[in-house]
């Protein structure tokens, strides 16, 4: 008892508040410094219970927070053996408790949010520490994983592998390794994941722990799927709408943009993987040859078989036969020894072009017949068939069907190539395709030498209103001329050859297509240079023309015209 009066003593004189209590609460004990802080002079006094109360003596804190007249104070509590089961509580004051309590609020409060963001993120969130103990995961691992976010909590990493849970630890790989790392790899439930783990580093650089980030990525996978098919669907809505629209196009370097020009390409495309015979008509010029070669272009058989263009009207009949079938060993005079594989053969598995079809002899037509009903050939000198596996295109710019009627071509032939007809009208039938093959031939040339020359109004207006007896082909090589004889980079109407500039063609276009300017213009120059061919002096030009002699001199100098027979002098 003694001990126990000594050691109350003792507690009276420490500079701090403190009291003893029972764990019922009555106050047994309070020192001096505690009576001065309640403003009282009983050692057992009822502010010292409601301080109590206030501290909320229930609480398992051992560290208790309070403020009494503007002063913090922060009990300590402890068992106080010596009296039994009693509790001593000392108290300390200091102005940063409480500064230090509002942080300690901040950072309770900033852990619940932190919380409320893992657990609501849509991405699986797995956290472990350096060992590979899971301490934290989210409900977004369940819906991925098809596991309670219960079981992970306290597993290591080593045991949910072992138990299938997991296939591949990306925690060791980040432990290893110091740095984020990625893999993809399926879950339990099959699921692909996208798994990346990132490191948490404490002051001296160690990694404590690792945030594993897991994204599901079946549903972006469905999405891409479904993205890809939404994009395929919109590619042939794009294609048909470009059909409907009629917008001029370049078909595998074609230029096609007429309206029927694009009705038979769309044709030629349909047909290219049928291996009905097709017979292209149409004038000289007109591109049978580059439409047999896309119909050829487009099919399978350009994977597996070659394309063998023959132009029946030029190569003599005796020699035709024998470059169509071949022929065998010692067949005629000056033959090989080897023999030769005809042009049916060498197109096996592929096309076969016979341009200019009408041209065949009648004995040849006969055999052509055979070969297409039958599928076989047989050489020149050979005894044998051979099967063959070919598709014939032909072409003419010949009347068949007149030709039929005066015997000059086999009616049965044909109605065998006329299985799929094309006609391909002359360009003077579809002019909205000459500027652009013009612009594509020019293009080709400068392309070719380096040039940069160019088309001027006036000339594309001739271009586009001359008749074009040679189609295509005339207007290519009218291009190509006019490039290479003239030396200016603009192309104009004065640079063409003398026999287009004569063209009725010219005069039809000045009342068409150009102002009342350029016609007379070229009026002008047309009449100056029909002067200038006929006569001596400007004088006699002047004259003539009725106008002053300094006028033509001006007119002459403007459109370049210079005297046929210039006497000394003359300017």
């Amino acid at each position: 008892m003694l001990e126990l009066q000594l050691e109350l003593k003792f507690l009276n004189v420490l500079p701090y508040p403190l009291f003893v209590t029972s764990k019922q609460g009555e106050v047994i004990f309070q020192n001096s410094k505690m009576m001065e802080f309640v403003k009282t002079k009983e050692s057992k006094s009822s502010e010292t219970k409601n301080i109590i109360n206030f501290l909320n003596d229930n609480t398992e804190d051992k560290f208790i927070y309070t403020n009494m007249d503007n002063r913090s104070f922060l009990f300590v509590k402890s068992v106080f053996s010596h009296m039994g089961d009693y509790y001593l509580y000392m108290g300390i004051e200091s102005s940063s408790v409480e500064k230090l309590i509002e942080r300690l609020k901040e950072t309770e409060q900033l852990n619940v949010e932190l919380d409320t963001i893992i657990e609501n993120s849509y991405d699986g969130i797995y956290i472990t520490d350096y060992d590979g103990k899971t301490l934290k995961t989210n409900t977004a691992i369940e819906r991925i994983t098809g596991i309670p976010k219960e079981y992970y909590i306290g597993k290591k990493v080593d045991e949910l592998m072992k138990r299938g849970i997991l296939e591949n630890s990306v925690t060791h790989k980040v432990i290893k390794e110091k740095r984020t790392v990625s893999i993809v790899q399926a879950n339990y439930k099959g699921k692909e994941t996208l798994i990346t783990g990132n490191p948490v580093f404490d002051k001296n650089g160690q990694i404590t722990k690792v945030v594993t980030n897991i994204r599901d990525l079946s549903e972006l996978n469905e999405l891409q799927a479904a993205l890809r098919k939404a994009n395929e669907l919109n590619e042939n809505y794009k294609k048909e709408i470009d059909k409907l629209k009629g917008s001029n196009r370049n078909i595998d370097g074609v230029v096609v943009s007429s309206q029927e020009l694009k009705i038979i390409y769309e044709t030629a495309r349909r047909i290219s993987n049928v291996d009905a015979t097709v017979l292209i008509l149409g004038e000289t010029g007109v591109g049978k040859d580059v439409l047999a070669k896309f119909i050829f272009n487009n099919s399978l058989r350009a994977k597996d078989g070659e394309y063998i263009k023959v132009n029946c009207g030029a190569i003599p009949a005796d020699l035709l036969e024998s470059e169509l079938f071949g022929y065998e060993s010692g067949a005629f005079t000056g033959a090989s020894r080897n023999g030769k594989p005809g042009m049916f053969e060498l197109a096996n598995n592929g096309v076969l072009f016979l341009d200019e079809i009408g041209e065949l002899s009648l004995a040849l037509q006969v055999k052509l017949l055979r070969a297409l009903q039958e599928h076989e050939i047989q050489r020149i000198g050979g005894t044998k068939t051979k099967k063959i596996n070919v598709r014939v295109i032909a072409a003419t710019n010949r009347n068949l069907k007149e030709m039929v009627n005066e015997g000059t071509f086999r009616e049965d032939l044909f109605y065998r190539l006329n299985v799929i007809p094309i006609l391909i009208p002359p360009l003077r039938e579809r002019r909205n395709d000459i500027l652009p093959l013009a612009g594509l031939f020019l293009n080709q040339v400068n392309k070719k030498y380096s040039f940069h020359k160019t088309l001027d109004k006036n000339l594309k207006e001739f271009l586009k209103s001359y008749n074009w007896p040679g189609n295509i082909r005339e207007l290519s090589n009218l291009i190509e001329r006019m490039i290479f004889t003239t030396d200016n980079e603009m192309l104009t109407i004065e640079n063409l050859p003398y026999e287009y500039r004569e063209s009725s063609n010219i005069n039809e276009m000045i009342t068409e297509s150009i102002t009342l300017k350029e016609a007379v213009e070229y009026t002008e120059e047309k009449v100056l240079s029909n002067a200038a061919k006929k006569y001596n002096t400007t004088y006699e030009i002047a004259k003539v023309l009725a106008t002053s002699q300094a006028t033509v001199v001006r007119k002459l100098k403007k459109y370049k015209i210079t005297l046929k027979n210039k006497k000394n002098g003359e300017s």
